[in-house]
C-alpha cells in the first residue's frame, strides 16, 4: 500500500490541480524524484476530464442601447455542444428598436442554453447561455446559482409621517337592497324630499338615467291624484359606527352613472362584451413610453409652410432619363440637411439641463414598420448627393422593416423627418423625438391652381404642385421666431435645387 504511481507534468498545471477550487483533494505528495499521487485517490475520477474542467464562460442579456430594459430571445444560431469562435454569432435579441446578433466574445463549446429562444422580457444581466473551453465536458456543466439580474437601486428609505390623530368620520346611511338607485338633479332631490316621495316609484327621462325636475313633478301630480302613496323607508336596525375602509372612501356619489357599455372581460373573439389581448412588444413599449415622456415634457410648437415642388419634379425627371432614380422626400433630407447647416442655432438638443449645440448634421428617417416607427439615420446628410441619400435611405429602411438594424444605425440624430405624403395625407403634425429639438412632418405633394402674372403683367391661372410642411420645434431650443426663420430658408432651398448641388 505504500507504493505510489509517479506522475511527470508541468508543474504550474500541478500547482493549478492544488489550488482548483471545489474539488475533492487527489492527495498530491512531494517525493524525492518528484510529485506523486497517493494510491488512496480515486484513480478512476483522477484520470477522467472533469479534473481539467474550469469555470463556464457566462452569457449575459446584453445592453444593445441606451433605452433598453429587456431584451427577447429570438432565435439561437448556435446548438449546444457546437464550437464556437470569438465573432461567431450566438443568437439574435430584440431590443427596444431592432433585432441584434448577439456575437461570441471568447471560443469554446457552447455547453448550455439556459434561457431558450422565444422567451420574451429576459431583464439585462441575465444569464442566457454557458460556454466551456475546448476538451472540457460541455454535458455535464452546472448552472452557476449567483448570477442573476442586478438588483435594483435601493432608494433611500423617507422618513415616516407622524400618525394623524384619528378623525371621527359620520356613517353614510347604506342603500337598502332591493331598491333602484338614479341618479338625481337638485331640483328632483329636493322636490322629492319635500312630497316624501321616492324616484324608484317614476322614471328617470334625463340624459344617462338622470332623475330630473320633471319626472319629480309627474311623481307629485300621480301622489296628488292618490294613484301612489307617500313612500317613507323603514327604519333599519341601528348599526354600530365604524371607520370606513379606504374602498368606501374613495366611493363614488350614492346616485352613480349607470355602466353603459357593460365592462369588458377576457372571453372568446367577437363575443359580444369580450376582447382580444394583443401582445406588445419591446419595441411597442419603448415607443409608447418614449412618446408620452415627449408629449407631457417637450412644449411642443408648430410651424406650417407651403413649399412649390415644380423645379423639384422637373429635375426629377431629367435624373429618371439618365437612370438616376430619387424621390421627391430625398430632396427634402438635403434640403433640411442643407438648411441645418445655413442655421446651426436649429441643429441643437436638449440635454436635460440647457441646450446643445451638435457638431453634425445627421437626418433621422421615419420608417413604419410592423414592429412600430423606427428612424434609421442619415449621417452627414448635408456632404451627401441626392443620389446618395436616395441608396441609404433604401437600404436602411429595408433594414429597419427586416429588423436588422444596427445601434449606430438608429441611435443619435439630430433632425427628424417623418413623410406620410404616400398614403394620401395632406398635412399632420409629428411628436419630437428626444433628445432632438425639432421633427418636420411632410404631407404628399398635390396640384392646386393659383393665379399668378405673366410677363405682361396680365392675371392667369397657373398649376402648381405644392406640398405642406409642418416643423414641430421644442420651444426651450427653438422658439417660434428662430423656427420661422428655418422653414422660410428650407422653402427657399426646395423651390431650388441648384442651391442643393
Amino acid at each position: 500500500m505504500a507504493a505510489s504511481w509517479r506522475l511527470g507534468c508541468d508543474p504550474r498545471l500541478l500547482r493549478y490541480l492544488v489550488g482548483f477550487p471545489g474539488r475533492r483533494s487527489v492527495g498530491l505528495v512531494k517525493g524525492a524524484l518528484g510529485w506523486s499521487v497517493s494510491r488512496g485517490a480515486n484513480w478512476r475520477w483522477f484520470n477522467s476530464t472533469q479534473w481539467l474542467r474550469g469555470d463556464p464562460i457566462k452569457i449575459l442579456m446584453p445592453s444593445l442601447s441606451p433605452t433598453m430594459e429587456e431584451g427577447n430571445i429570438v432565435k439561437w444560431l448556435k446548438k449546444e455542444g457546437e464550437a464556437v469562435s470569438a465573432g461567431d454569432a450566438l443568437c439574435e435579441i430584440e431590443t427596444d428598436k431592432a433585432v441584434v446578433t448577439l456575437d461570441a466574445s471568447d471560443d469554446g463549446i457552447l455547453a448550455k442554453i439556459v434561457v431558450e429562444e422565444g422567451s420574451k422580457n429576459i431583464r439585462l444581466g441575465s444569464l442566457i447561455g454557458l460556454i466551456v473551453e475546448e476538451g472540457e465536458d460541455w454535458k455535464h456543466v452546472e448552472i452557476p446559482k449567483d448570477v442573476g439580474p442586478p438588483p435594483p437601486v435601493s432608494k433611500p428609505s423617507e422618513p415616516r409621517p407622524s400618525p394623524e390623530p384619528q378623525i371621527s368620520i359620520p356613517v353614510k346611511k347604506e342603500h337598502i337592497p332591493g331598491t333602484l338607485r338614479f341618479r338625481l338633479s337638485p331640483a328632483a332631490r329636493n322636490i322629492l324630499e319635500k312630497h316624501s316621495l321616492d324616484a324608484s316609484q317614476g322614471t328617470a327621462t334625463g340624459p344617462r338615467g338622470i332623475f330630473t325636475k320633471e319626472d319629480a313633478l309627474k311623481l307629485v301630480q300621480l301622489k296628488q291624484t292618490g294613484k301612489i302613496t307617500e313612500s317613507r323607508p323603514t327604519p333599519a336596525p341601528a348599526a354600530t359606527p365604524t371607520a370606513p375602509s379606504p374602498l368606501q372612501a374613495t366611493a363614488g356619489p350614492s346616485y352613480p352613472r349607470p355602466v353603459i357599455p357593460p365592462v369588458s372581460t377576457p372571453g372568446q373573439p367577437n363575443a359580444v362584451g369580450t376582447f382580444t389581448e394583443i401582445p406588445a412588444s419591446n419595441i411597442r413599449r419603448v415607443i409608447a413610453k418614449r412618446l408620452t415622456e415627449s408629449k407631457s415634457t417637450v412644449p411642443h410648437a408648430y410651424a406650417t409652410a407651403d413649399c412649390d415642388l415644380g423645379a423639384v419634379l422637373k429635375v426629377r425627371q431629367d435624373l429618371v432619363k439618365d437612370d438616376i432614380k430619387v424621390s421627391v422626400n430625398d430632396f427634402i433630407i438635403k434640403a433640411a440637411a442643407v438648411t441645418l447647416k445655413q442655421m446651426p442655432d436649429v441643429n441643437v438638443s436638449w440635454d436635460g439641463e440647457g441646450p446643445k449645440q451638435l457638431p453634425f448634421i445627421d437626418i433621422s428617417v421615419a420608417v413604419a414598420t410592423d414592429k412600430g416607427l423606427l428612424t434609421p439615420i442619415i449621417k452627414d446628410a448635408a456632404a451627401k448627393g441626392i443620389q446618395e441619400i436616395a441608396d441609404s435611405v433604401k437600404a436602411l429602411s429595408k433594414k429597419a422593416r427586416d429588423g436588422k438594424l444596427l445601434p449606430e444605425e438608429y441611435q443619435g440624430g439630430s433632425f427628424s423627418i417623418s413623410n406620410l405624403g404616400m398614403f394620401g395625407i395632406d398635412e399632420f403634425t409629428a411628436v419630437i423625438n428626444p433628445p432632438q429639438a425639432c421633427i418636420l412632418a411632410v404631407g404628399r405633394f398635390r396640384p392646386v391652381l393659383k393665379l399668378t402674372e405673366d410677363e405682361e403683367g396680365n392675371a392667369k391661372l397657373q398649376q402648381r404642385q405644392l406640398i405642406t410642411v409642418t416643423m414641430s420645434s421644442d420651444s426651450r431650443v427653438v422658439d417660434d421666431e428662430l423656427a420661422t426663420r428655418f422653414l422660410k430658408s428650407f422653402k427657399a432651398n426646395l423651390e431650388n435645387p441648384i442651391r442643393l448641388a
